[in-house]
């Protein structure tokens, strides 16, 4: 009998090694084990293609409280595909129009071999690079893509958080980057260059945010921490694409409990009389005690049935930006911090909260660098100020820091692109009379000039800023 137990017990070992090569904590096989979930196998993996992004918010998107596995699209920016790929991998999709109405990407074989996820899903969801209008090159396929790929996943993250503790308990996304040139599922691709999904998806990760349902149109505020959020308030402006602010709320006094979602108020301006059909939203939440900003996030959005196209002549919208930075070194490490503050008219209308003297994002930048200067054991190269010149007022959109290896013969689609380089935030907006804060660190190769550059929406041939 002891012989017996014995053998049973061994047998149970082989089939389980972590329990002779540990034994003390549950092995987990992997992100697909059934001990997820209720531990029976009741739970499922994916999706991983292209969703419309309001159906995360939705109850039925995913029946159990954990999913292990969800994924996206994942389209690097043109840069890389020319880095990694050969020309015939440079051509975009054929968009084939079915007669239900829905789009097919055709991709070339080059893509197909690096499993692409198309933009679309027939039947489902309309492309969502096409909501853009078509695009016309490589450049203008990727750049529409980074849109889309930042609001994918925003929502993706958004959706679970608007459930969270009460539906959804955990969820992982599939996955981060690849380790090839793969075309699929990634926040940064193979060169180390961060797609738009991965600052969406870090935005709707703060541990206290502010965001908006896209299935109810309800302002909710996510706190994940184990303290109670008192006298904060929410700041609510919509912009057009004529630069006016048409919408403008604050919600005071609000008070948020500990690791949960709280859903707050309705925004209305899509049943205001005479809604634009393409407008941006920005939503802020922060103290009512010293106007500190706990959580920003901006969105654009279109009318129900609409879609973006709208934006294509905003791109010819030249809005004004100055740009002052302060750079240390210590031998090969840099590290960058710019003010970028969107110098367009501010609506005389509307008290923003960047108006207010007092709110931490609108500190006088030369007052805030003296003090880093102070601070800093490190080199400096001194306060650099640079201008982007322009006479008309609207939100910067889309804006994109780059940092490239400056060279005298600089060959066409030569890749000079430093990488990686670690961004506070990238693929922004900035509306009228706001100013961000910009962080970068970098290495650069012995001997290399770095020159940073800054691209967006309205900024299409890009400017040199430092």
């Amino acid at each position: 009998m002891d012989c017996e137990h014995s053998l049973k017990d061994i047998c149970r070992i082989l089939k389980d090694p972590s329990q002779y090569l540990d034994g003390t904590r549950i092995y987990v096989q992997g992100s697909l084990w059934d001990g997820f979930a209720n531990g029976k196998g009741d739970f499922t993996d994916g999706p991983y293609e292209i969703q419309n992004p309001e159906n995360f918010f939705k109850d039925d998107f995913y029946n159990y409280g954990f999913n292990p596995e969800v994924g996206s699209v994942g389209m690097p920016v043109a840069a890389t595909i020319r880095a990694t790929m050969p020309r015939e991998g440079w051509q975009i999709p054929v968009f084939k129009k079915l007669p239900d109405g829905y789009v097919e990407e055709v991709a070339n074989s080059t893509w197909v071999y690096h499993k692409y996820i198309p933009y679309s899903k027939p039947g489902s969801v309309h492309d969502q690079i096409l909501l853009y209008g078509t695009p016309k090159d490589l450049d203008d396929f990727c750049l529409k893509a980074q849109l889309a790929n930042y609001i994918q996943y925003r929502a993706l993250l958004e959706g679970w958080t608007s459930r969270m503790w009460t539906k959804y308990t955990g969820v992982l996304i599939w996955k981060t980057q690849n380790p090839w040139t793969g075309l699929r599922g990634q926040f940064y691709d193979h060169l180390l260059e961060q797609t738009a999904g991965f600052y969406g998806c870090r935005c709707a990760a703060e541990p206290i945010h502010v965001q908006l349902n896209l299935s109810t149109y309800f302002i909710e505020v996510v706190n994940t921490t184990s303290e109670e959020l008192s006298n904060v308030a929410i700041e609510v402006s919509v912009w057009d694409l004529e630069g006016a602010c048409p919408y403008y709320e604050v919600f005071e006094s609000l008070t948020m409990p500990s690791k949960r979602t709280l859903s707050t108020f309705e925004m209305k301006y899509p049943k205001s009389q005479n809604p634009s059909p393409v407008y941006f939203l920005l939503l802020k939440l922060y103290k009512m005690s010293d106007y500190e900003i706990l959580s920003r996030n901006f969105y654009w959005l279109h009318l129900q049935g609409g879609d973006y196209k709208l934006l294509e002549p905003y791109k010819k919208r030249e809005i004004p930006l100055k740009i002052t930075s302060l750079t240390f070194i210590r031998g090969s490490s840099y590290e960058m911090r710019m003010h970028i503050e969107n110098a367009s008219k501010k609506p005389d209308s509307r008290s923003l909260l960047c108006n207010k003297s007092e709110a931490v994002d609108c500190v006088p930048e030369r007052s805030l660098f003296q003090k880093m200067l102070k601070n800093s054991s490190k080199k400096s190269s001194g306060l650099q100020v640079a201008k982007i010149n322009g006479t008309e007022s609207g939100v910067a959109f889309f804006l994109r820091l780059s940092v490239h290896a400056s060279k005298k013969d600089e060959k066409n689609a030569e890749d000079t692109r430093i990488l990686p380089v670690h961004y506070s935030d990238n693929y922004f907006s900035i509306v009228p009379g706001e100013v961000m804060t910009i962080r970068l660190n970098f290495e650069v190769p012995e001997g290399t000039t770095p020159r940073v550059m800054i691209h967006g929406w309205n900024y299409e041939d890009g400017h040199a800023i430092l």
